[in-house]
């Protein structure tokens, strides 16, 4: 009997790995995600405590929406005066913090990220508006779709495109 003790090919190994068929398939326009706490540990003490409050908010307006109507979390929401228009840094920090928060927070939809959006540029005394669509052309099943849009800026939703303007609510 021999021993066969022997290292094994590079080839091999590589024969090894589950067939291409059994793999999950990645969507190619979707990188690879990154460690959030380390993320998070690397922000600068303002923006940690940014994401910290728009954390608190998200969270809130999740909770709000599982345990009231949409109109009153909304009314909550709009309860603050807020007439002037933001300035894209403005616009782009909040959508940084709203969409990395809700990240963190279960179930947290376009529709709470947009009323989170809302509320938080609200305090800062910013108007925005809430539009809400549904997809064009779904057939049997109604897809819709929130969206916090301030002085025709898209700040939270993503694009328009494909969808048909239902509603929108704005600031008081």
């Amino acid at each position: 009997m021999r021993h066969l003790s022997r290292p094994v090919p590079q080839k091999a190994v590589v024969s090894r790995q589950r067939p291409a068929a059994e793999r999950r398939p990645r969507p190619a326009n979707r990188r690879p995600r990154k460690l959030g706490l380390a993320r998070v540990l690397s922000l600068s003490g303002s923006e940690a405590l940014f994401l910290c409050h728009c954390l608190l908010v998200v969270a809130t307006v999740r909770l709000g929406l599982t345990l009231f109507s949409y109109n009153r979390v909304r009314g909550m929401v709009t309860r603050l005066n807020a007439h002037q228009c933001a300035s894209m840094g403005e616009l782009r920090l909040v959508a940084w913090g709203v969409a990395a928060a809700a990240r963190f927070v279960p179930r947290a939809s376009c529709l709470t990220q947009a009323l989170s959006g809302q509320y938080i540029l609200a305090r800062q005394g910013n108007a925005s508006n809430i539009r809400i669509g549904i997809e064009r052309g779904t057939g049997e099943q109604l897809k819709a779709h929130a969206w916090l849009v301030s002085d025709n800026h898209v700040v939270l939703g993503g694009s328009i495109d494909g969808f048909a303007h239902l509603v929108d609510h704005g600031s008081r």
